[in-house]
């Protein structure tokens, strides 16, 4: 079974606070794969908080679209990748008319093939809330949790933030 392990919650659940101090655990030399885009002023403040509080942990690799390739390509010298968030580059995908099934289907199969690395892949679970009133976010909540599905039959470990705790889902609870 993978060692990789998704991380899924909801907005400001502390998922990302969990797969930081997973990384931080796990690793002795971790990258931060980040797949946002800062295309307003309030987005370019959240990115550059990010980077300040990360400052000095992790090795930030900014990559927005070519997920599977940026992975392989840190896998050849980090020991632990954390990709936040999934959710942002299914986004950026759809933005540029990508086929987001392809590319989660490279993006597994790139997991599948690092096996010197842990990777940790965080996400926003979309799917709980009411059933959006427009196709394109429709299609959205559906894409992401197609991909959901899909990267917690190769992750090793699953788990779903709430308020902060973490609820296993598949594997074993985290020692953080």
């Amino acid at each position: 079974m993978s060692q990789h392990i998704l991380v899924l919650g909801g907005a400001r659940s502390g998922k990302t606070t969990l797969a930081e101090r997973l990384a931080m655990r796990l690793g002795s030399h971790p990258a931060y794969l980040a797949t946002a885009e800062a295309l307003d002023d309030e987005m370019a403040e959240r990115v550059a908080a990010h980077q300040r509080q990360r400052e000095g942990r992790f090795a930030t690799i900014e990559e927005p679209m070519e997920l599977a390739q940026s992975l392989f390509a840190a896998a050849q010298t980090h020991d632990v990748i954390l990709v936040d968030c999934l959710t942002l580059w299914i986004t950026n995908l759809l933005s540029m008319e990508r086929d987001v099934a392809d590319e989660v289907e490279s993006l597994v199969e790139m997991l599948e093939g690092i096996e010197s690395s842990r990777v940790i892949l965080v996400s926003n679970e979309v799917g709980l809330g009411i059933v959006p009133d427009n196709p394109l976010a429709r299609s959205f909540r559906d894409l992401a949790g197609t991909a959901h599905q899909r990267l917690a039959e190769t992750c090793g470990s699953v788990y779903f933030v709430v308020a902060g705790i973490p609820v296993v889902v598949k594997g074993t609870a985290p020692e953080i």
